[in-house]
């Protein structure tokens, strides 16, 4: 179709054609699943009085279940909880959210959970532009 061989993966494809893997999309859903109903989701600052860094994080139950672990609901604080602080901090307007994650998400192309959970650190990598809504933002990815 694009003319590529058979043998070449797909990864540098997916992210010129801008089309988002399996694992990605997943990600993309649950957050914006987790963003768009919080009020199921227990902050940090509602369980705790002190000010730490996690403050703002969902509040993550221990399990040891494997099935639990599993769940959307377990599953969407860890992903949540993981995002980078600047698609954080915009999760109160969810079609900002949406575009900013959505570019991010492009950018790694997970083709993996443990790939996401081990993505770059943000301030290790270099400065990527990103336009949203005609505004350019240098992303640290």
């Amino acid at each position: 179709m694009i003319g590529c061989k058979n043998r070449v993966s797909c990864r540098n494809l997916f992210r010129r054609l801008e089309i988002l893997p399996f694992v990605s999309q997943y990600i993309l859903s649950l957050m914006l699943f987790v963003v768009r109903n919080k009020n199921l989701f227990t902050l940090n600052s509602e369980n705790h009085t002190k000010s730490t860094r996690q403050f703002n994080n969902f509040y993550h139950p221990i399990t040891n279940l494997t099935i639990y672990q599993r769940e959307v609901h377990y599953m969407g604080i860890k992903i949540f909880n993981s995002l980078p602080s600047y698609i954080k901090d915009i999760s109160y307007n969810v079609k900002k959210l949406e575009i900013c994650l959505k570019r991010f998400l492009h950018i790694h192309s997970f083709y993996s959970i443990e790939e996401y959970f081990q993505h770059k650190s943000l301030s290790q990598a270099e400065n990527v532009p990103l336009n949203v809504f005609n505004k350019t933002i240098i992303l640290n990815i």
